[in-house]
């Protein structure tokens, strides 16, 4: 079955707690401070991988955990960055939060950091000055970021097959390209979207997608095809299926062209190719005519007896000519990834580990998320917490 959403929740590492330590050597009894600093903790790194399809394989309320920061030690040694937690989607994946877009990973290889592991807390070294000679304190690393995102794949695809059930799409994508959708002679035979390679003679290759059949309603949510619409929005033309074995051509086009209009996102402006399929069907050459200046191109062909289908393979080199690479400029909705969320604010207090317990400055926070990172920096029952003037004892 075809996954095109998926929720899942990022929790990046902690980071490492800084170490405290003192320099003890031979003849140096009493050495100064060289705790080292605690570790970053790891980012959940998601990342377009073009091996990937789409978004199966996934949990229902799948958890991601980067790994936590290494501790500090001894002789200003600093602790282990935390291991990424790095997740492959199929290029084409956009990260939401809520209904936020995050990030467009429209390119292979994109990626997006959606969860940012916590800051390393320093060691002891840095608290040591002329006042203070011998801190017996370092700080907690910070807890990292824990986001609840879902990721929405939208298919990259130079070319989009649409039309009615039954048109023939999956049979006229079998013919011009290497893709084997199921074919069958009843709707809705193609239950999900469908990708084919097309190759020319001299090497070129394009994308073209089947669609799920669309029906009067769908983008209303009736029928099957309402919930692959989205698919269609990348790509670079739409060639709009038709049975032309039926009396009634024009009225078939513009019962397709009413849903893609009503579903929006431009969808009734993109060009389209309009391909009069099964013409071995009927005695005469079926005509078509509604006046659409977006309509690039109208052809006839057959998917079973193949007329007409060099026609269509090369009209569509002709109307998707590739860019070259090195000098193309990635339209805005295919640039790397698009972050909108902003930057989390510096924490108003910090957690310092000291050698009875912790002590906690500036502004703190709630009860709740106070205890939370005690008991995530690993406070047990009888350590003293320090808040402000405050000198109470963990339970």
């Amino acid at each position: 079955m075809f996954h095109d959403r998926a929720r899942l929740t990022a929790i990046a590492g902690k980071g490492g707690d800084g170490s405290i330590h003192f320099r003890r050597e031979k003849y140096v009894p009493r050495g100064g401070p060289d705790g080292g600093d605690g570790g970053h903790g790891g980012d959940v790194v998601v990342v377009a991988d073009p091996r990937r399809r789409d978004l199966s394989g996934f949990r229902p309320n799948q958890k991601l955990r980067a790994g936590r920061g290494g501790i500090g030690g001894g002789r200003l040694s600093n602790g282990a960055r935390g291991e990424d937690a790095v997740l492959g989607v199929p290029v084409g994946t956009q990260v939401f939060e809520g209904e936020e877009l995050v990030a467009d990973l429209a390119h292979p290889d994109a990626r997006v950091v959606v969860a940012e592991g916590g800051a390393g807390g320093r060691g002891n070294k840095h608290f040591a000055g002329p006042r203070r000679q011998t801190p017996r304190f370092a700080e907690v690393g910070l807890p990292g970021e824990e986001r609840e995102i879902e990721l929405r794949l939208k298919l990259l695809a130079d070319a989009a097959l649409v039309g009615l059930p039954n048109a023939g799409k999956s049979s006229l994508l079998t013919r011009i390209s290497n893709a084997r959708p199921k074919v069958a002679e009843y709707p809705f035979t193609t239950l999900s979207p469908v990708l084919g390679t097309v190759e020319a003679p001299d090497g070129r290759q394009l994308v073209v997608a089947d669609v799920p059949g669309l029906i009067e309603g769908a983008s209303e949510g009736v029928g099957l095809g309402h919930e692959f619409l989205a698919h269609l929005e990348r790509a670079r033309v739409l060639v709009h299926v038709i049975d032309s074995a039926e009396d009634d051509a024009d009225e078939r086009w513009r019962t397709i062209d009413a849903e893609l209009a009503a579903y929006g996102a431009g969808l009734d402006e993109r060009p389209q190719v309009v391909v009069l399929n099964k013409i071995d069907l009927g005695p005469e050459p079926p005509s078509f005519d509604v006046g659409e200046e977006r309509i690039l191109r109208v052809l006839r062909v057959s998917a079973v007896t193949g007329a007409g289908l060099d026609e269509l393979r090369q009209a569509l080199f002709e109307l998707l000519p590739q860019e070259d690479e090195e000098t193309a400029e990635p339209a805005d909705e295919m640039v790397d990834f698009l972050v909108y969320r902003p930057r989390p604010t510096k924490r108003a207090f910090r957690v310092y580990r000291t050698e009875r317990g912790f002590r906690v400055t500036g502004t703190p926070p709630a009860e709740a998320e106070l205890e939370a990172i005690l008991r995530a920096a690993g406070a047990r029952a009888g350590d003293e917490v320090e808040v402000g003037e405050e000198l109470l004892e963990w339970e």
